[in-house]
């Protein structure tokens, strides 16, 4: 059997031939394992998780188009013997009119799709989906669902669906919901979790197994697992969530146990690396627009109206920028990426004075992480951290309310009216929206489709709108931020007309200098 991997830009650039020959038997799981570990196809030999030879024959040795996939760990990677079965989804009335059931095995998600005649291809991911063979009995399987970390909308969604795609889809009925986070595993009981039982969670805000930071021990972690016979486990949680799961993976691989480990990537603010979005992100900017409209209300109701809406974002200003776009109430949008400064020319307290004559009032959006480093020199700093690792902030929300205060009424003399409003633990309580449902669905069904193929050691999420498994180390060993120098924040900046804080060099234009460029692109936004 031939199966040809050509460019999407046949015709259009010139690209080399490249035909690969695979080995006939050779399963979904391991036919693009000659991709793995980042190597081009044109550059080394190829060669399956079986070792069988894979032979590619290019028309130009020289040319290398950069082709690159990050495979996923599978189980027959550490048991090699490891039998298959027909996946039960031939047989499924729900696919019964569907035209490709399965997933094919040479199906890979780009991760770049912009790219120039001369570029290369760039780095792809295995497209998630159905496979043909199964690696799990229904009958054998016992599968455990964790939720680690702070609330989100559309955990119990997410829950919802792993448990009925299990029973639906593959007839698993044994599935146990583990309570209270990672220290669940030890230190609490468990749920038997059936359709019936999570019929309604979706529309319930916040996790319907409870949830808890740190107390991550992979030792007992996966000492329990082993104990209890379990052989699927999916892990719900953000970036340190998905490190613990990676951890218990490497546990697992060492023991040489058939469990199956996937990572369902969660951050209400968006800043898990590689993916599209993370849920609960739209449903987040949706319901941020009621604290910016009561703010906006309030502010035009009063003579020099001056209104603060804190939103979440730590690290990353995804919410308040998107919020604000959405808006178009707001004013200023105040976000961790973007440095600011209160006084002097082009400061925020100029700008907020013209607003105040323009319009008579003014809506400004900050981010709970912007200006950490001007709190913590007019304030006392602290130092401490959650049980997650994470930083304790210091409230920008009230800090910049106090400073805007002082500045009018005490050296301006100003009479001006302040609102402060923070809707934050409002936000990430609330259930899904409609579009976050959906993709929470389709999250969930792709994970279990993953684990009964066999996959381990993933995480999985939408890659250009098409989602895909991902190793677990790309989504953790970096964040996702608001990258200033793109596009979307230049949106942000011509809808606001706010300033960009930035020195800008007259001589060409207005553009900024070189060395803010550089400083802001070698920025390092940490948890430390």
């Amino acid at each position: 059997m031939d199966l040809s991997i050509s460019s999407p830009f046949r015709g259009a650039f010139p690209a080399p031939t490249s035909t690969f020959i695979l080995n006939p038997k050779s399963r979904c799981s391991h036919s693009l394992n000659f991709f793995k570990h980042r190597n081009s196809y044109s550059k080394n030999p190829l060669f399956s998780r079986q070792k069988i030879p894979i032979r590619a024959q290019v028309s130009d040795p020289a040319v290398d188009d950069g082709f690159v996939i990050d495979d996923v760990p599978h189980l027959t990677d550490f048991l090699p013997d490891l039998p298959s079965y027909p996946n039960p989804l031939q047989n499924s009335q729900a696919y019964a009119i569907v035209k490709q059931t399965f997933v094919r095995p040479e199906d890979v998600v780009a991760q770049k799709i912009v790219v120039q005649k001369d570029s290369s291809r760039g780095e792809h991911f295995r497209r998630a989906g159905p496979c043909e063979k199964v690696y799990f009995k229904s009958e054998e399987v016992r599968a455990c669902i964790v939720t680690c970390g702070g609330l989100c909308p559309g955990i119990n969604t997410v829950i919802r669906e792993i448990v009925c795609g299990l029973n639906y889809m593959y007839g698993v009925d044994d599935i146990l919901g583990i309570q209270g986070g990672y220290r669940g595993f030890y230190s609490k009981n468990t749920l038997i979790l059936t359709p019936k039982v999570v019929n309604d969670i979706h529309k319930r805000g916040g996790t319907f197994l409870l949830t808890s930071r740190g107390g991550h021990d992979t030792q007992k972690i996966v000492d329990n697992i082993q104990d209890r016979g379990i052989n699927q486990v999916y892990i719900i949680g953000g970036d340190g969530t998905q490190r613990g799961a990676s951890r218990i993976y490497e546990e697992v691989e060492k023991r040489g146990l058939k469990v199956a480990v996937a990572g369902i990537p969660k951050t209400i603010d968006n800043d898990i690396a590689v993916i599209d979005k993370s849920f609960g992100f739209d449903t987040a900017v949706e319901e941020a627009q009621r604290a910016i409209n009561a703010a906006h209300v309030e502010v035009e109701s009063v003579e020099n109206g001056i209104g603060i809406v804190k939103l979440m974002g730590r690290y990353s200003g995804f919410i308040a920028m998107f919020a604000t776009l959405a808006s178009r109430d707001v004013d200023c949008c105040l976000i961790p990426e973007s440095p600011f400064y209160l006084e002097g020319k082009g400061g925020l307290f100029e700008f907020i004075e013209e607003r105040l004559k323009e319009n008579g009032h003014i809506v400004i959006v900050v981010a709970e992480g912007a200006g950490q480093e001007y709190l913590a020199q007019s304030m006392q700093g602290i130092d401490e951290k959650d049980a997650s690792g994470n930083r304790l902030l210091l409230d920008v929300g009230l800090w910049l309310t106090q400073n805007i205060k002082d500045h009018f009424t005490k050296e301006r003399k100003m009479a001006i009216n302040m609102k402060y409003i923070d809707p934050t633990y409002m936000i990430r309580a609330i259930p899904s929206n409609a579009s976050d449902n959906i993709y929470c669905t389709l999250l969930a069904q792709s994970a279990v489709h993953g684990a009964m193929a066999g996959y381990t050691g993933f995480t999985v999420g939408p890659v250009n709108s098409r989602h895909a498994y991902i190793p677990i180390s790309h989504v953790t060993e970096t964040q996702n931020t608001v990258k200033l120098t793109d596009r979307m924040w230049a949106r942000l900046l011509a809808s606001t007309n706010q300033p960009s804080f930035l020195n800008c060099d007259e001589s060409t234009g207005g553009k900024v200098c070189k060395d803010t460029i550089d400083l802001i692109n070698n920025m390092k936004i940490t948890s430390i």
